[in-house]
């Protein structure tokens, strides 16, 4: 019987915590940055995200907007009641259907990205800072890979 060396485990040996472990604390050490970052804004992580997306995607329905988010349907039907009073996003008709409403980004959730881009950027930064500008560009293109190996 062969043997076949893991590129996750190595050749038998443990190698340390796993990947999804390693990704997994990532996920979450940037989560809670991400949410001190924002407190001065009054938005949690989530909403940034959502509305980040909109900002790439605007006047999508609820429902894409929850996948596009990583959130549930419920989740992000709340987000939006909470954006919305806050004037972030506002629900429009769809243009091509009278029944069904779509997300957009108002202009004062346009004012809170633009004054986040720079600290989100440097917190980005900061996260990649002891990789070479080579190594990022490979760190995104296998993050990419390893996401539509498993979609």
């Amino acid at each position: 019987m062969t043997k076949t060396t893991s590129p996750v485990t190595g050749s038998g040996t443990e190698r340390g915590p796993s990947l999804l472990y390693l990704l997994k604390r990532t996920e979450l050490v940037v989560r809670a940055r991400l949410e001190e970052l924002l407190k001065p804004a009054g938005v949690t992580a989530l909403q940034y995200t959502a509305l980040t997306v909109l900002e790439r995607h605007d006047g999508v329905s609820a429902a894409q907007l929850a996948r596009d988010s990583f959130v549930t349907a419920q989740t992000m039907a709340d987000m939006v009641r909470a954006l919305e009073s806050r004037g972030l996003v506002r629900r429009d008709i769809h243009p091509r259907n009278r029944r069904e409403k779509v997300i957009r980004l108002a202009e004062a959730g346009r004012r809170l990205l633009a004054d986040y881009a720079e600290p989100a950027r440097e917190l980005e930064e900061r996260m990649v800072r002891d990789i070479g500008p080579a190594d990022v560009e490979r760190f995104r293109e296998a993050l990419k890979s390893a996401h539509r190996a498993l979609t």
